[in-house]
């Protein structure tokens, strides 16, 4: 069998995936012979995502918070793969927490990607073939950290979601798993790795002794995606390094 067995001829759509782990999952998922629609805000990064893969992925420039992109999502005829993958993070001590801060990361982390999953069933169940859903969570939905109250929060929400999701569609064919990686390098985080106090704390508490690259997190996301995942649901695949086994 290929590992990839179960994504080639798929349709597959990818949230935030102008940048980091979203564009190194589309990049995958198209080279593993997906048929992909890149889902982000910046036209920029998503023409350039387009050229890397030789124009093999559609783009589509929408706010996934916005009810717009969920009905254009329902007006597809099929689609059997989903990566929740758009999310933030705000680095802040709980008494820095402003309410737009806070409504900003639920509404992104949160709501969207509820919002997101209810219309791709929708059209998942209409061929019914089944499908995947691979949700981006982190391993911060798993422990704690100094500065991630909210980030914890939402990602710890993504983890119910995924685990009642999946026993809700497990009858339909549809899987339904979360990837919680360990810190990437990513432009989101690349600033933070800057602090050289902070970087040395995080490489220190990954057992591995590095941090995770967006190649290693795609590869977690196709594998879940793959027919090698097939049964496989409702778990959350730690691409931590071991930080959280400690």
């Amino acid at each position: 069998m290929n590992q990839y067995d179960g994504i080639s001829g798929k349709r597959a759509l990818v949230t935030g995936a102008g940048r980091g782990i979203g564009q190194a999952a589309a990049l995958h998922l198209a080279k593993a012979g997906a048929q992909v629609i890149a889902v982000a805000r910046s036209v920029d990064d998503l023409e350039k995502l387009k050229a890397d893969a030789d124009g093999a992925i559609d783009i589509w420039q929408e706010d996934v918070t916005q009810a717009r992109f969920y009905d254009r999502i329902e007006q597809l005829a099929r689609l059997d793969i989903l990566v929740n993958n758009a999310g933030m993070n705000r680095p802040l001590f709980i008494d820095e927490v402003d309410d737009d801060t806070l409504d900003a990361m639920l509404a992104l982390n949160v709501r969207q990607v509820y919002k997101t999953s209810q219309a791709a069933l929708r059209v998942m169940r209409k061929s019914g073939d089944g499908g995947v859903v691979v949700n981006m969570s982190s391993q911060m939905g798993h422990v704690g950290g100094p500065k991630r109250t909210v980030y914890c929060m939402t990602k710890s929400a993504i983890e119910g979601l995924n685990k009642a999701l999946a026993l809700e569609v497990a009858d339909e064919n549809i899987r339904v798993n979360a990837v919680a990686p360990t810190f990437v390098i990513t432009p989101m985080t690349a600033p933070m790795m800057e602090d050289p106090a902070f970087k040395e704390l995080v490489l220190s508490s990954i057992p591995m002794g590095r941090v995770a690259s967006v190649d290693d997190v795609a590869e977690a996301i196709l594998f879940l995606a793959s027919d090698a995942a097939a049964m496989i649901t409702g778990t959350s695949l730690l691409v931590d390094g071991g930080w959280t086994a400690k």
